[in-house]
């Protein structure tokens, strides 16, 4: 699962496109209101099943393919984005 915030015409577009290119099907993408982290907005929530929930900020987006290669399919963090963590 993909938490978005706020949601960007842009972003979401770029998460879509990359979802499609390495057809991933068993996602879902949520957007949400401010979640009181405003000055790391956009935010993204990734949620793997029996993992923490990661959230990264500050992001633009050209890292939206990097964290959907490295994380949401290979379950890697990309430490140096990263703001949150929920064990």
């Amino acid at each position: 699962q993909m938490s978005v915030t706020p949601a960007t015409t842009a972003g979401m577009q770029v998460i879509m496109t990359e979802f499609e290119k390495r057809e991933l099907r068993d996602v879902s993408v949520e957007t949400t209101g401010c979640i009181g982290m405003c000055q790391q907005e956009p935010l993204v929530d990734i949620i793997r099943p029996g993992e923490p929930r990661i959230t990264y900020g500050r992001l633009t987006t050209a890292d939206i393919p990097r964290i959907v290669a490295e994380h949401l399919v290979n379950g890697n963090i990309v430490a140096e984005k990263v703001i949150g963590r929920t064990e």
